[in-house]
């Protein structure tokens, strides 16, 4: 047998496996690599392993680990793709972990290829005939983009644990809920012709003026009319991310488009979403017949929420030391909810890293975080 790495070796082996995931093909990869490592060393464990291709995918899968047997039990989830990068910002590859300064800088380090590093040490001692219930380790593809290994396991419900943590980074502060989010282009047809006679066209850009309006009216519903002060941004918010439209100074502009940014609280459906922001868009499509339309540009990520009471947040509480947080970004939780679970989010390292050039995870994350997994999987396992 292969000796397992230690923790640094583990996380400089995952990082040099390269799986950006993009909505740009350019910078899109596929995470195989990455997968086949981590089925190596859990395989040298005796957990079973099981690689699942992620339908309408180019080359990504999820790996399901499971050591022991029974019902329930613990999952500990990931992700096994990172953003891309921007080469003239980071100091050094990265693709290559530096260790310095008490850092481990690389692309991934927190954002959270460093989980499954902490995973393979808590796990070397362990034993299938020692476990009470089964321990179950996830790595899913495409998180940072569609969510697609996220959302395909979700529906093969081929596993009922107890309990999920997903390990990105909260500064090992127990996540137990999270905004929603959903993005949508609003386009408007107008009709172009010359400068010179704008009776003769229709001003698209006019058009979306007066879009912008009752966006921005719908906006201030929001704020004024919802809340959940949990959150350090109490309010739904509805962002005007890019506006593009028309080609030339002397002809009116014949299209316009707007992208915009939807986050909602929990307990608010997409559904209800995309009811507001057509009631908000009624009067003008009524006004200006068959010009104006939406339409989701990628699939939307829903809120999140662990209700209480939760023996698991009493439990992560207690073992992590930190009360329970909400958080404005949007994470795998509710997909991996679906499996009947409790869930939180919880693990090593910054969001404030996270998505930054010279990525890094402090080594002072080294020893809370084993401890931290030692005690979960002896509570829900052992």
């Amino acid at each position: 047998m292969t000796q397992l790495p230690n923790f640094s070796q583990s996380l400089s082996q995952l990082i040099a496996c390269p799986s950006i995931s993009s909505t740009q093909p350019s910078w899109d990869q596929g995470n195989k690599e990455v997968i086949q490592l981590l089925a190596t060393w859990f395989e040298q464990l005796d957990f079973n392993i099981e690689i699942q291709a992620v339908p309408n995918t180019s080359n990504k899968f999820n790996l399901l680990a499971k050591l022991g047997s029974g019902e329930g039990g613990l999952l500990l989830a990931g992700h096994s793709d990172t953003v891309p990068f921007d080469e003239n910002r980071w100091q050094s590859n990265p693709h290559t972990v530096v260790n310095q300064d008490d850092k481990f800088f690389g692309l991934g380090t927190c954002d959270m290829k460093g989980f499954f590093a902490f995973i393979l040490q808590v796990c070397k001692n362990l034993r299938a005939d020692q476990l009470k219930k089964p321990l179950y380790i996830l790595a899913t593809a495409d998180e940072e983009t569609t969510m697609a290994g996220a959302r395909f396991f979700a529906k093969s419900q081929a596993i009922k644990p107890d309990v999920a943590i997903i390990g990105e980074p909260t500064n090992l502060v127990p996540v137990v809920m999270h905004k929603g989010h959903m993005s949508h282009r609003i386009s408007v047809e107008g009709k172009s012709g010359h400068s010179s006679k704008p009776n003769l066209g229709i001003n698209a850009i006019e058009i979306m003026y007066k879009v912008i309006g009752q966006l921005i009216e719908l906006k201030e519903k929001f704020q004024l009319n919802y809340e959940n002060q949990a959150f350090d941004v109490p309010a739904p918010t509805l962002n005007l991310g890019a506006i593009s439209g028309g080609d030339n100074a002397n002809r009116i502009c014949g299209h316009c488009h707007l992208d915009i940014d939807l986050r909602s609280l929990p307990g608010m459906s997409d559904d209800e979403l995309i009811n507001w922001l057509s009631e908000a868009l009624k009067p003008l499509a009524e006004l200006y017949p068959g010009r104006i339309s939406f339409e989701e540009m990628h699939p939307s990520s829903p809120s999140f929420e662990q209700k209480k009471p939760s023996t698991l947040i009493d439990i992560a509480q207690e073992i992590s030391g930190h009360s329970c947080c909400a958080v404005n970004y949007a994470t795998e939780a509710p997909y991996i909810q679906q499996l009947g679970c409790q869930t939180i989010v919880l693990g090593p390292g910054s969001i404030d890293q996270a998505h930054q050039p010279n990525e890094f995870l402090a080594h002072s994350e080294i020893d809370k975080t084993e401890k931290l997994l030692t005690k979960m999987i002896q509570h829900y396992c052992l």
